[in-house]
This record gives C-alpha cells, sequence and structure tokens, in this order.
C-alpha cells in the first residue's frame, strides 16, 4: 500500500471516529434537553393548573355558559346558586376549580397539543379515577414529601412524558370541602406530553447532521489525497529517484536540489552536501588506505620492537634467577659450613674432662650464621618485591601520617657505619618536622636504598647529601654523592628492573622497587648529573 493512501486511511478514520464521538455526544446532549424541556414544559402547565384553580377558588367560582349542545349538564346538586338566568333567558352553570380543571382537560385533549388529567385516591367523580402511573404515584405521595412524579411511557409506540405533582388542601378548599384538613393530599394532576415527534424531528436532524459529517469527511480526504500528492509525494519521488541515480553512478551532479521551499528542499540540499562528502572521501579513499597501511606497518614496528624487549626483559629475568641462585647459595653453604664445624666441634668433646672448642670460636662461627641468615633475608625479600612488581601489586600500602624528618634521621644513621667504612660523611638539611601521610616502611625503603647507592658510588673521603623540604603539599627528598654519575642517556633507564649500575654488584631491582613505591604514592622519582659532578636522585611525595 502506498504512503498516500496509508496516510488517507489514517485521516480518515481519525476523522470518523472523532466526528463519531462528537454524533453520539451531541445526539445524547440534544435528547437530554429534549426532555429537560418537556419537564420544564410540564411544570410550567401544571404551575398554570394550579394559579387557575386558585383563582377561580378565590372568586367562589365561575359561572359558565350552559352549552346548548349538551342539555344534559345539570348543576351541580351540592353548592347553592349552582345555576342563573340572564336577562335574555341563558342560564349560566356554576363551575367549582375541580370542574373548570376537568373543562379544560377535556378541552386539551380535543387539541391534541398535551392532556392533563386531576385524580385521586377517593375521587368522587368517577372520571377522576387514577390509572396506574396515577395510583403509584398517588401512593408514593402519601407515603413520604415528594413534589412531582416524573417518568417516561410508551402508549402505542409513542413515547409520552408522564409528569404527576399532589394537590394540596387550602383554606379556600374548605368553604366546599369542609371535612378536609389543611395540607392534606387529596389528588393529584397529571399533564402528560406527547415526545414523538420531537423525537422524529431530533432524529431527522441527526440523520442531516450525519449526512454533514460523511460529506465533511469525503472533501477532506479528497483534499488531503491532493495536497499530499503535490507537496509531499511527488517531492519524495523526485529526490528518490535522484538518491537512486547517485548510488549507481556516485557522481555529485546526480544529488538534485529541489526547489519546493519547504523541509524538502532543505532534505535534498542536506543529501547534496552529503553526495559531495561521499565523493571527496571516495576520491581520498586511497590515500587513507596507504596511510592506515603505513601506520600498521609502524604498529607492526613497534609491535616487533616490543617483543624484542620483552625477549630481553626475560633474558635478563633468566639471569636475575641465576645470579639470585648463586647468592642464595653462597650463604646457604657458609650456614652449612658453620653448622658441621660446630657440630664436629661438639661431638669431639673429651668426656673426661669437657673440653670444646673455645668461646671465641663459637661466636665467630654463630656471627657467620647470623651474617648469612640476614643476607637470605634480604635476597628472599627483594625476590618477592620483584613477585609484587610483576604481578601489579605494588600499590598495597599500608597508609599512615609520620614524620618524614626523623625517617630522614633514621635512615642516616643506619648507613652510618658503612659510609663511615669509606670515610664519608652524610650530611642533612631540612626542616626540624615534616608530616606527611603514606606508608613508613615503604619510604624506609626508598631512603635506605638510595643512601645506600649514593654511599656505594661515592668515592672515599667524599660527601653524601641528603636534603628534604616541603613545596606547597609535596614533599620533595634529594640525594646527593659525588660519584662518576650517570651515563648520558641511562636516565631512565636506571630505573628499569634488572638494571645494574655499572660493574657493581647487585639485583638490579632496587630503583625499580623504588620507583614503583613512589608511583604507588602518586609521587615521581628521578635521577640527573650534578654539574659539578656526581649524581642527583630525587623523589616528590604529596604530604596528604
Amino acid at each position: 500500500m502506498s504512503l498516500s493512501y496509508k496516510l488517507i486511511i489514517g485521516c480518515v478514520l481519525t476523522l470518523l471516529v472523532t466526528m463519531s464521538v462528537t454524533f453520539y455526544l451531541i445526539s445524547l446532549r440534544q435528547d437530554r434537553l429534549i426532555v429537560q424541556q418537556a419537564e420544564n414544559e410540564a411544570r410550567t402547565i401544571f404551575r398554570q393548573i394550579i394559579i387557575t384553580r386558585k383563582w377561580v377558588a378565590d372568586h367562589g367560582g365561575i359561572f359558565v355558559r350552559e352549552p346548548p349542545d349538551q342539555p344534559w349538564v345539570k348543576p351541580s346538586p351540592f353548592m347553592l346558586d349552582a345555576a342563573i338566568t340572564d336577562q335574555q333567558e341563558r342560564r349560566y352553570l356554576r363551575q367549582t376549580p375541580a370542574m373548570v380543571t376537568k373543562a379544560l382537560a377535556d378541552y386539551a385533549k380535543e387539541q391534541e397539543t398535551y392532556w392533563f388529567h386531576i385524580t385521586s385516591l377517593n375521587p368522587v367523580n368517577p372520571a377522576n379515577r387514577p390509572d396506574d402511573l396515577e395510583r403509584q404515584a398517588l401512593e408514593a405521595f402519601a407515603r413520604e414529601e415528594m413534589e412531582e412524579f416524573m417518568t417516561m411511557e410508551t402508549i402505542n409506540r409513542d413515547v409520552y412524558l408522564r409528569y404527576i405533582s399532589p394537590l394540596y388542601t387550602e383554606t379556600v378548599c374548605l368553604d366546599c370541602h369542609g371535612n378536609y384538613r389543611i395540607n392534606d393530599v387529596r389528588g393529584a394532576i397529571s399533564v402528560t406530553l406527547p415526545l414523538s415527534e420531537t423525537f422524529a424531528e431530533a432524529a431527522r436532524n441527526r440523520r442531516l447532521l450525519f449526512a454533514a459529517m460523511g460529506l465533511v469527511v469525503m472533501v477532506l480526504s479528497g483534499s488531503l489525497l491532493l495536497m499530499i500528492r503535490h507537496l509531499v509525494l511527488t517531492p519524495m519521488q523526485t529526490l528518490a529517484m535522484a538518491i537512486t541515480r547517485y548510488s549507481r553512478s556516485g557522481h555529485r551532479e546526480d544529488a538534485v536540489i529541489l526547489q519546493t521551499g519547504d523541509e524538502f528542499e532543505e532534505l535534498s540540499r542536506s543529501f547534496a552536501r552529503m553526495a559531495g562528502k561521499l565523493s571527496d572521501y571516495h576520491h581520498n579513499l586511497e590515500d587513507k588506505i596507504q596511510i592506515a597501511t603505513r601506520d600498521l606497518e609502524q604498529s607492526n614496528r613497534q609491535l616487533l620492537a616490543a617483543n624484542r624487549l620483552l625477549a630481553a626483559t626475560n633474558v635478563k629475568k633468566s639471569d636475575f634467577i641465576a645470579r639470585a641462585s648463586h647468592e642464595l647459595r653462597t650463604p646457604l653453604t657458609s650456614v652449612k659450613g658453620g653448622m658441621e664445624y660446630l657440630t664436629a666441634r661438639l661431638t669431639s668433646l673429651d668426656p673426661d674432662t669437657g673440653r670444646a672448642c673455645s668461646r671465641d670460636e663459637l661466636l665467630d662461627f654463630l656471627e657467620l650464621i647470623r651474617n648469612n641468615t640476614d643476607r637470605l633475608i634480604r635476597m628472599v625479600n627483594i625476590m618477592l618485591d620483584i613477585e609484587r612488581i610483576e604481578m601489579g601489586t605494588m600499590s598495597s600500602l599500608n597508609t599512615q601520617d609520620f614524620d618524614l624528618a626523623l625517617l630522614v634521621w633514621e635512615s642516616r644513621e643506619e648507613l652510618a657505619l658503612t659510609a663511615a667504612a669509606k670515610n664519608i660523611a652524610i650530611t642533612t638539611r631540612g626542616p626540624q618536622a615534616l608530616t606527611v601521610r603514606a606508608d613508613e616502611d615503604r619510604i624506609r625503603q626508598v631512603l635506605t636504598n638510595l643512601l645506600a647507592n649514593a654511599v656505594k658510588f661515592a668515592p672515599q673521603n667524599s660527601e653524601v647529601q641528603l636534603r628534604f623540604s616541603q613545596e606547597e603539599e609535596i614533599a620533595v627528598v634529594e640525594v646527593e654523592d659525588q660519584g662518576a654519575g650517570i651515563e648520558p642517556g641511562q636516565e631512565e633507564k636506571i630505573f628499569e628492573k634488572f638494571y645494574r649500575l655499572g660493574d657493581k654488584e647487585g639485583s638490579g631491582l632496587g630503583l625499580a622497587i623504588c620507583r614503583s613505591i613512589i608511583e604507588a604514592h602518586g609521587g615521581r622519582i628521578g635521577a640527573e648529573n650534578r654539574p659539578e659532578g656526581g649524581a642527583r636522585f630525587y623523589f616528590h611525595l604529596p604530604t596528604r
């Protein structure tokens, strides 16, 4: 199904539903207004009858000329002066309010406009006997205080409004009905209004309205079809053909611009711009492919370099493990030898004299065992740090506030004897107290490592300077020596794993561990050569 028919069907359905609901609501409203108007008319008729009855009663009745065509009508035997005669010998009969009401009811029924009926549960006149509906209303008036009774009734396929309202005894009624009591319900008046013609006229109006609604739907549908074809479908087909031609040729000249002055023109301009960009992109695609190829080749070269670096790292790691095995074997051999010597000396005790090796000999071998055991512990700790670096868990820190100045002084004292053996002076400079929040044991490890390297590489009879200060919220620590310095271009490489400074002994992991610790704290570590000779190592540590 084409778009135009879909739009027409959708609009027609929307109009039909909307107008049907409106038509239905208007019909209900019209029927309700007809009934309300009939109810108001019935109330008006009833009030007019009551006014007429009161007027007749207030004037003691009225005299009506005796109908010449009804000679059987006799004066009322219950009234005085029931009949009078004028000078022309015409006789007039006295009529009570009830009689006047009955006469008016008969006259209205003859005119076929409406009719009413005076009735009572105990009528004096048999003609006033109530029908079923009037009896129901009279009984309801007797049971409860109701001002009116109203209902719709269908008689011989005709619709009528039945309105019944009670009649109350008033003072003027006692002149003729002495046995009545004031405000008693003595009867009712029933007003009947025919509504069939009114409803028929309303039905004709509804048919006319329905026909008008159909005509409106047809006119709107035709107008929509013409407007959609002219304003929507024709520009859309033109644009679709242009897109098809462009998809086949790829030439931007096939992207036409519609001159409609609306959204289709803007859409065609957007398509033309897109077609131009696609054409340019198509023309430059070869260059982009070449660039991408060169980038891929560069990435491959970088990947190969990374693989070579990884292979070299594995070689270094294997070399370190071999060196570590050798280093572990040496203290273990010394410990084993010392233990075997002590065992041999203890087992050679003279049971008679109890004489054994001297106390100094035992202390020497025990000191040898202790020193080699400490060396083993250091080697194991280094290997554990290697594992932490490889697993990326060096960032597990136990941070707390501590005095960095006190930690610097303690680190200096730990290496004082080692420095004194080479006649090296360790000088410190900094504030009396500097509080930082970090892992104290890890920062101690960094300080000890940097100071130990400075003492190791510093010549005899030289000086190692240890400075610390605070810049805003950063603590700065610097360690300077007067050694040979760092080879140019190696300032960053010395912090790599397994890299060893010069031909000195070591695992090549000390500085790598220091960098991991400082970076785990969010700080920075580095090294550089001093202009006057020697090297300067430093690290920056956040105080919070």
